[in-house]
Order: C-alpha cells, then sequence, then structure tokens
C-alpha cells in the first residue's frame, strides 16, 4: 500500500479499497448532506454492505483498469476522496471526480489530490484528454476545474435528473500537452 503527501498539513491520498468500508460509511455519515447536494455518491452508501459494494465496484474497476478511487486523509481520519469516474486506456481519455465532507472544505484537498492524479494519468499512462463534469451550479467544482488549468468545453443543458430536478452539467478538460505546459510554467 502506498500513501502519497498532499503537502505539509499531513493531508494524504490512498487507494480506497474495500477493507475500508468500515471508515467509509463513517465519513460518508457525517457529510451525506453535504455531499449528496450535487452527487448520488451518498445514496450509495447507506449501510457497510452498500459500502462494501461500492468500494468492491472501484476494485473491479482497477483491476480492469477502467477505474481507480483514492481517498483524502487528514489526521488519519478520511475525508473525501478523488476518482478516475472513468478510465479508458486505448483512447486516451479519463475523467475525475471529487466529493469532500464539508469541515474539510477551503484546504485545497480536492485540487492538490486531483493533480496527482492528472500527472499519473497524463504522464504514467500516457492519457492524452482528462475530463471533469460538474453542475453548473456546484461553483465549488467548477473552480477547482478553474484552478487546474482546465477548460470549459460546453453545458449539457438539464442533462442530470437528480433529486428530481434537471441540472445543467459543465464540461472541462485538460489535454495532455496543455497539462505539461502549464506544470513546466510552475502553475
Amino acid at each position: 500500500m502506498f500513501a502519497i503527501s498532499l503537502g505539509d498539513d499531513g493531508a494524504e491520498l490512498r487507494p480506497l479499497e474495500p477493507r475500508h468500508a468500515e471508515e467509509y460509511l463513517a465519513h460518508i455519515d457525517r457529510g451525506r448532506e453535504y455531499i449528496g447536494q450535487y452527487i448520488a455518491l451518498s445514496d450509495r452508501a447507506t449501510d457497510l454492505a452498500s459500502a462494501t459494494a461500492f468500494l468492491q465496484s472501484y476494485a473491479d474497476k482497477a483491476a480492469a483498469d477502467t477505474g481507480r478511487l483514492y481517498g483524502i486523509w487528514t489526521d488519519g481520519v478520511l475525508v473525501g476522496g478523488v476518482l478516475f469516474r472513468t478510465f479508458d486506456a486505448a483512447s486516451g481519455n479519463c475523467e475525475v471526480g471529487c466529493w469532500l465532507e464539508e469541515a474539510a472544505v477551503g484546504r485545497g484537498l480536492i485540487t492538490r489530490a486531483i493533480r496527482v492524479l492528472i500527472d499519473w494519468a497524463v504522464e504514467a499512462r500516457g492519457m492524452h484528454r482528462v475530463e471533469w463534469i460538474a453542475a453548473s451550479s456546484n461553483t465549488a467544482s467548477i473552480n477547482v476545474a478553474k484552478r487546474l488549468g482546465m477548460v470549459r468545453d460546453g453545458v449539457l443543458r438539464e442533462s442530470n435528473p437528480y433529486r428530481g430536478v434537471r441540472h445543467d452539467m459543465e464540461v472541462w478538460s485538460v489535454l495532455a500537452q496543455e497539462w505539461r505546459e502549464r506544470r513546466a510554467s510552475g502553475r
């Protein structure tokens, strides 16, 4: 197992695996309302069995090289995570995503963790395009895409029915060459 430091504040990025189901469920329970504002992640883990099944689905994706899931721990406590929701090595395209409980907001954890994922996807795996999809009303998520230097490709109008409301979804992306240039310039 590995842990990647996300800075000098003690935050770490680690694989989030089925063996973490109890810890993951406790984390989701702490942040259920906040996390569930824009994404259905909190609806997928309502008890230990469903939390384990969700984590196992990403272990299966990792084994098939079609997705991956990582947790963000601060001071030894799971507070959020990032993932490759999709990962298609043959086409060179992937989609990254995130979630965070409210107590951990405002510390740059997601931006730092997603940088690690994009670096790995582009440099180690040769991905050409990394996407970020977020509800237009999710200002925090849109701001992460901007901080990462992503380009807004467009809006999928009312494409996401979630909790009885149809949400506009914004598609943001960064291409490998853009990412490399950004990293080389120190941004």
